[in-house]
């Protein structure tokens, strides 16, 4: 059953507080409103949960520091403030002095509880006469728990065992939270669907007009001028099988097929921007007081 310092055990202590720092509280007693220190430190259990706050007397004595149960106080956050219940400052003075390069060890302890555990602790201080470390536990009051050595030893000591010095007074330390809903906006992406574009061979039939010639031979027969001319026997040469030639041409169509360019398809997103307002019902709590003829202080 070991402590731990606050910082030690939890660095981000200061969360579970939003963002209070219970270290620097001032300590006050209950009832007098007599200033007794400051909270130097808390000492938690493995568990993290509150057994001492470590306050520091050096308003009166430099340098002294004592420990106070966290079950004889009551906190005021709103005000920074420590109350300790049935606490002097004449009482803290005389309690044992808290070493934090010292091992809080049972023995220890013990002289602290010990101390918290004499009636005096509640009511008045301790008399000078009595040594604080040889106080031991005695009869108490109706209704105010006691806890005897003889009930348990450093093997078996848990700080269930005395509930008065360890767990939080709740009649002084009620909380009652309000709470309510809000609204949290969210996006989610979700697809919506697929455009693709691709592309296919279409066939069509395209017509072209090409002129082409084509020669033929026209063959004509006319009478001459001089039809009718003698000729002489050597001017008049009469062969046989003698033949004209003459070659014949003609055009004929030469199709042939290129590819080009007609158009570029370029695709791409563009996104949009738009305000979707949507509602929903949303429930807050609300305090309700009753005090007929009684005195309340909000703050």
């Amino acid at each position: 059953m070991g402590l731990y310092k606050l910082q030690e055990f939890d660095p981000n202590y200061h969360d579970a507080f939003e963002g209070k720092d219970i270290k620097g509280f001032a300590v006050y007693s209950e009832g007098t409103d007599e200033k007794i220190g400051n909270v130097n430190d808390v000492l938690v259990d493995d568990e993290g949960h509150f057994r001492y706050l470590v306050v520091d007397l050096g308003f009166w004595i430099f340098g002294k520091k004592v420990l106070l149960p966290i079950g004889r106080t009551r906190i005021e956050y709103n005000t920074d403030r420590v109350y300790a219940l049935a606490l002097t400052r004449e009482q803290a003075e005389n309690l044992p002095e808290y070493n934090e390069r010292l091992t809080t060890d049972y023995d220890y302890e013990e002289r602290v509880r010990g101390v918290y555990r004499n009636p005096q602790y509640r009511t008045a201080p301790v008399e000078s006469s009595v040594p604080v470390e040889s106080s031991i536990p005695v009869e108490s009051s109706p209704g105010v728990a006691t806890t005897t050595t003889s009930t348990y030893n450093r093997d078996t000591y848990s700080y269930e065992h005395e509930p008065d010095l360890f767990n939080l007074n709740e009649q002084d330390h009620q909380t009652l939270r309000l709470y309510e809903e809000r609204l949290i906006a969210n996006k989610q992406r979700r697809k919506t669907g697929e455009v693709t574009v691709g592309k296919h061979v279409e066939t069509d039939t395209a017509r072209v007009s090409v002129p082409v010639q084509r020669e033929h031979v026209v063959i004509e027969r006319v009478t001459p001028d001089d039809a009718g001319r003698t000729v002489s026997a050597r001017e008049a040469d009469f062969r046989e099988g003698e033949v004209t030639r003459m070659e014949i041409y003609e055009e004929t169509p030469e199709i042939r097929k290129e590819a080009f360019v007609r158009e570029e398809v370029r695709v791409k997103k563009v996104v949009e921007q738009d305000n979707v307002e949507t509602q929903e019902t949303v429930r807050r709590e609300e305090l309700d007081v009753s005090s007929p003829n009684l005195p309340i202080e909000e703050r």
